[in-house]
């Protein structure tokens, strides 16, 4: 079990956290807590920069952090209410204005084909917020054909010809396949479990985080506990992933499960240990100090696994 210190002090954070952190540890879901998340605290932060045009930013992926996709992200990962119209209405905008010809996301106006890591998060967010499936169809076309055969996926597959998939991109499309899944979408579901099926394996395949050939660390930013993510790839989103998909327990993640467990302070705690640079429209947290969003998916991971451990 979880301390009752620990969560008592997630209970005491922002309202995004409180309403995670009961719904997640303590099986306690809260329809009115939840709908305070888009009037207060970070929710109504990120709310309140919204332009009139329901756009954030300059465009929709510039600049990146404060753009309207990481925004509409952001708000997403808060768990913000899937029916606040506010928010349905710029994901509805994104989607008359974004597609490309490929039928993916394709917010470049140099680059003629879409990016399937952009393609992937767009289908989560869009799903979160329950868009029309007739809408999203061309998406999950896209996205599909660019699956790779070692089973996940690589951004540059269809710019630069990449062979081998990335851990970045294909946890950025299977997180987007899962949330689609999720709300009952049914569009070429059986293809997208499939591929949801092989990219986790791919990402098992390499333990999370080393390679499959040499069992080296691919990258050691992949160890740092950061937050949020954006569109890179660490142990702790990795496994924060699986737990949201109700993937069951495969001891290949033990080596991510250990290094979780070495970053947890004396006090049962995890650190806001690095923060991916570029401008933001604020710091939910502080690098170096205890973070509650850390603390919270590090134990809902645990719990889902059985791995609470002392």
């Amino acid at each position: 079990m979880a301390d009752d210190r620990v969560v008592k002090w997630l209970l005491e954070g922002d309202v995004a956290v409180q309403y995670q952190a009961g719904r997640d540890l303590l099986d306690r879901d809260e329809p009115g807590l939840r709908e305070r998340i888009a009037t207060e605290g970070w929710g109504a932060g990120f709310l309140a920069r919204r332009r009139s045009d329901g756009h954030w930013g300059m465009a929709y992926y510039r600049p990146k952090w404060t753009s309207t996709h990481y925004t509409l992200l952001d708000l997403m990962n808060l768990a913000v209410s899937p029916g606040n119209q506010s928010i349905r209405r710029t994901v509805e905008i994104s989607l008359a204005g974004e597609k490309g010809a490929d039928g993916g996301i394709n917010p470049s106006v140099t680059i003629p084909v879409s990016d399937v890591c952009v393609s992937g998060m767009f289908l989560g967010v869009a799903a979160y917020f329950r868009a029309e499936q007739r809408e999203l169809t061309s998406i999950v076309d896209f996205v599909l054909s660019q699956a790779m055969g070692d089973g996940g996926f690589n951004c540059e597959s269809n710019r630069a010809g990449a062979v081998h998939s990335s851990l970045h991109s294909t946890l950025s499309v299977a997180e987007g396949i899962s949330e689609y899944l999720r709300n009952g979408y049914t569009y070429r579901a059986g293809e997208l479990r499939a591929a949801e099926q092989g990219s986790r394996e791919f990402m098992l395949r390499h333990r999370l985080f080393r390679s499959d050939r040499t069992g080296t660390v691919i990258d050691r930013k992949m160890l740092m506990l950061s937050y949020p993510s954006r569109w890179y790839y660490d142990v702790l989103r990795a496994l924060d992933y699986f737990r949201a998909a109700g993937a069951p327990y495969d001891p290949r993640i033990e080596d991510a499960i250990t290094v979780v467990l070495k970053k947890r302070r004396s006090d049962r705690t995890w650190p806001l240990q690095a923060r991916h640079p570029g401008h933001t429209h604020f710091e939910m947290e502080k690098v170096g100090e205890p973070s509650r969003w850390n603390t919270l998916r590090a134990l809902r991971v645990l719990r889902h696994f059985g791995l609470e451990r002392e």
